[in-house]
């Protein structure tokens, strides 16, 4: 399963009950109308219009 990186658009509740901003990077693993996103562990099901993917050689932290 191919995995990139990429930037919320919107807050987003992980699995923990953790509620991330706009502008969190997470890792993105799928593709399709929604993706399993993740935040030091913490998972995030994401749909599409949740996150933009990150161009790669941006500053990933």
């Amino acid at each position: 399963m191919s995995r990139r990186i990429g930037t919320l658009l919107v807050s987003v509740s992980g699995l923990s009950g953790t509620t991330y901003p706009v502008g969190t990077r997470v890792a993105i693993r799928g593709t399709g109308g929604s993706v399993d996103g993740f935040v030091d562990g913490d998972w995030l099901p994401l749909a599409w219009w949740e996150f933009a993917d990150v161009a790669q050689g941006d500053d990933v932290r």
